[in-house]
């Protein structure tokens, strides 16, 4: 099958400003959404070539699904990162590496996750809406703060989504997230997360798949051998992962 021919469009999508990536044959509308928020202190595109390369390494994906990938609400230039964006601030003292007690940070709902949560969730309305897709047919996913944003989002949207899909995340907002995946029992979730990740330890990914799984989640778990980053066969499982929704 010869590789698809991807398009990348910039545009607005409820509050905040996005990129989408597609392949589908010109007029075709997709089947599926894929929803993909960068980290903190990444550019706004910053997800774009992975959702090109999936896309172009898997033509089913491209023959069907559409990839949004919106801009982080928040500018890191007063930090030093003037493309740097971020969904909600960190603290100074977690990001230089001290007072990272994570089991006391995961009790906690973050400063500015409440207007993050608002602007994520305006995008996927507007995905909604513009694309004529329930959210039953949207996915929500994202890497390291933008995976902590989509969970959120997902366990509290009006209409369950097709899945979510965690890179490298990691729990908060516990008592929150705990009664909110009480109506998400079956909500497919694919959890990626390296053993060697130096700024979210693993154990924290473990503590976050086994909160989701015993109020009734189903969770596909990949370790791998890396540090904070998208390893290549966690792509691949991410791949397969959003063509089972497609069959769903």
């Amino acid at each position: 099958m010869d590789a698809p021919k991807l398009r990348r469009v910039s545009t607005r999508l409820g509050e905040l400003d996005c990129q989408v990536v597609e392949g589908l044959p010109e007029g075709k509308s997709p089947e599926l959404a894929v929803v993909l928020c960068h980290g903190f202190g990444a550019p706004a595109g910053d997800l774009v070539p992975m959702a090109a390369q999936m896309l172009a390494m898997h033509p089913p994906l491209a023959q069907r699904v559409r990839f949004i990938l919106p801009g982080a609400p928040l500018s890191l230039e007063d930090m030093g990162m003037p493309t740097g964006r971020s969904w909600f601030p960190i603290p100074e003292a977690i990001l230089r590496g001290q007072m990272r007690d994570w089991p006391a940070f995961a009790q906690g709902v973050p400063a500015g996750l409440p207007a993050a949560r608002r602007a994520l969730m305006s995008v996927v309305s507007a995905v909604s809406t513009t694309m004529k897709l329930p959210y039953s047919r949207i996915v929500l996913g994202g890497f390291s703060q933008g995976g902590m944003v989509t969970t959120d989002v997902a366990l509290r949207l009006e209409e369950c989504p097709a899945g979510l899909c965690i890179l490298s995340g990691t729990l908060i907002a516990e008592p929150e997230w705990r009664q909110k995946a009480k109506a998400r029992q079956g909500l497919p979730v694919f959890q990626g997360h390296g053993r060697y990740d130096p700024l979210l330890p693993f154990a924290t990914a473990e503590h976050l798949r086994d909160t989701l799984v015993q109020e009734g989640l189903t969770v596909d778990f990949f370790p791998f051998d890396g540090q904070h980053t998208i390893d290549e066969e966690e792509q691949e499982r991410m791949a397969a992962f959003l063509k089972a929704r497609l069959g769903s």
